[in-house]
């Protein structure tokens, strides 16, 4: 059965375990490492920060980042979603993502954005399958091991808290 809930402190390494299986793909994320528990706790949001657990085993985790510190962005989050490969085809990123959007609405997120490789089709798919549409492509947005790499942009507004 599977349990979405709060992450805690102590499924830290757990989470590392599956952000590297996602790092080691070479096309989930520019980062190159794993963060400490501090670095990580401070570049992400309070708000959002989940894990889907399996059978007693974490599966995968979701979180939020503030797109920047700009108080005339608040209210707009970056989306971060891993699956562990063991469990990819379950839909437990479906699950997952959605929990994620509930929460970033109950926080007061307004509007959700996600920067993924184009070659993660199976993470673009996810996003638009809940309401994330494509505002395009970022070309060569940034270098991974010398390479420079694309980036596609996606972006979900809540239907839940309005913009006048």
């Amino acid at each position: 059965m599977l349990t979405i809930r709060e992450f805690k402190k102590a499924d830290y390494p757990a989470v590392q375990r599956i952000y590297q299986q996602g790092i080691d793909t070479g096309d989930a994320t520019f980062e190159t490492g794993i963060k400490s528990w501090d670095e990580w706790d401070t570049a992400t949001a309070d708000a959002g920060r989940l894990v889907a657990v399996e059978a007693g085993q974490v599966a995968a985790w979701a979180c939020l980042s503030d797109v920047t510190s700009r108080c005339v962005y608040r209210g707009v989050g970056e989306t971060s979603v891993y699956v562990n490969p063991e469990y990819q085809g379950r839909g437990i990123g479906k699950n997952l993502l959605k929990a994620l959007i509930d929460a970033s609405e109950t926080a007061g997120y307004w509007t959700l954005q996600a920067r993924i490789f184009p070659e993660n089709v199976a993470s673009i798919v996810l996003h638009e399958k809940l309401g994330f549409v494509s505002l395009g492509v970022h070309i060569k947005l940034g270098q991974l091991k010398g390479v420079w790499r694309d980036v596609q942009l996606l972006e979900r507004r809540s239907s839940i808290i309005g913009v006048d």
